[in-house]
């Protein structure tokens, strides 16, 4: 199937998912991830009207951000070294991954720097597995009130990533307990604004984080499978 098809395809299951939660379409939007895909196909998901790209790694991503940045909002997603800051922050529209006050730091700084805010999804690591970054769920809310001293961080909402299991009562387990975090934050008002976003839901998962509030899902495999 061509990227066209493959791009109808998954807004019909993002379509169902939203129907059967009872959910507006508007309300979820879809990164597509171009981490293993160069420029001229990463161009064809603009031109194919997908507004939001996902990258995970500095050195990949620059180069097609330097040839597409006028076209798309572009957003980080992966680990994000403190080394690498300078290079994201002014470029990148929002940074999925703030996991630690050290790169808060980092953020902080060169922003700064460069005058802007930059909008940072807080990444949980819910599932607990050791291979996944983000702030322990116990941590969280403390976490949240220290990355309030950095006026220049706008936190825009939670993220989290689902084991990779057939198991989908945990995997919904995950993305339910995402929502409720981002509810209680919002509860004590921890932030001058509320917190709206989740980012939440891959290519094997992401019509159960829909149907639990997702509101950017993120997409590759399944976008760009042949």
């Amino acid at each position: 199937m061509s990227l066209k098809e493959n791009i109808q395809q998954v807004k019909q299951r993002i379509k169902k998912a939203c129907e059967k939660s009872k959910r507006e379409e508007n309300e979820v939007k879809m990164i597509a991830v171009t981490k293993y895909v160069g420029i001229e196909q990463t161009r064809e998901v603009l031109d194919l009207g997908i507004e939001h790209i996902g990258e995970n790694r500095v050195q990949y991503a620059l180069p097609k951000y330097e040839a597409l940045s006028s076209m798309g909002v572009w957003h980080f997603i992966g680990h994000l070294q403190t080394n690498k800051v300078k290079q994201v922050v002014g470029k990148f529209d929002y940074i999925h991954s703030l996991d630690r006050l050290s790169l808060a730091e980092a953020i902080h700084k060169r922003a700064n720097q460069l005058q802007t805010k930059v909008k940072c999804f807080i990444q949980v690591n819910i599932s607990g597995e050791e291979s996944k970054g983000g702030v322990n769920p116990d941590e969280l809310i403390e976490f949240c009130k220290a990355i309030r001293q950095y006026d220049t961080i706008q936190v825009v909402g939670l993220m989290t990533m689902a084991p990779y299991t057939a198991n989908q009562e945990l995997i919904r387990s995950v993305f339910r307990s995402l929502r409720e975090w981002r509810d209680q934050i919002n509860q004590q008002k921890i932030f001058h604004e509320p917190i709206k976003e989740l980012s939440m839901g891959m290519s094997n998962d992401f019509e159960i984080a829909i149907e639990e509030g997702a509101t950017f899902i993120r997409l590759g495999s399944v976008l760009f499978k042949n």
